[in-house]
């Protein structure tokens, strides 16, 4: 049987723009292709509307307005990343999902601190891969405390 080091980290990596994101897989449900998404009025511009995934109504979020203030460009290879934070299940609208990595702890860094980044709290840290730079997103952060509660009243 092979050992499972408990140091290791299963990440979903993905990119937005030019950048490389990672979260942890026990917070991906699935990942999708883009389908139709129903605008809910009143909400926050990087909120796109909902999706019926499955039977359950899903917000989705665009990451890349949410992070760039600038709307995704949907291709062949945009998705959705279906996300568990906290009690609720949100989509994330990205560029890119690329793969599933299995990374040691130990090569997390703290996020460098960069005066006048709005990101900083979206980011838990960094981790450095061959070339690489992926960004490890605190999901607790990436949506305010608002911003939640908005999206509980939207699922269904």
């Amino acid at each position: 049987m092979e050992e499972v080091n408990v140091q290791d980290k299963k990440l979903i990596i993905f990119r937005i723009e030019e950048e490389e994101y990672a979260v942890s897989i026990q917070n991906v449900g699935s990942i999708e292709k883009i389908e139709a998404i129903t605008r809910v009025p009143g909400t926050a511009d990087f909120v796109k509307g909902v999706i019926n995934l499955r039977g359950v109504i899903t917000p989705v979020i665009d990451l890349k307005q949410r992070f760039h203030q600038k709307e995704t460009t949907f291709t062949e290879l945009s998705r959705i990343i279906i996300i568990h934070i906290d009690d609720i299940t949100v989509g994330f609208i990205v560029d890119e999902a690329n793969d599933v990595i299995d990374v040691n702890a130990d090569l997390i860094e703290e996020p460098p601190e960069v005066v006048g980044s709005h990101d900083i709290e979206y980011i838990s840290g960094v981790i450095k891969l061959d070339s690489r730079l992926l960004i490890l997103l605190e999901l607790t952060e990436v949506l305010q405390q608002k911003e939640l509660t908005e999206l509980r009243s939207m699922e269904g």
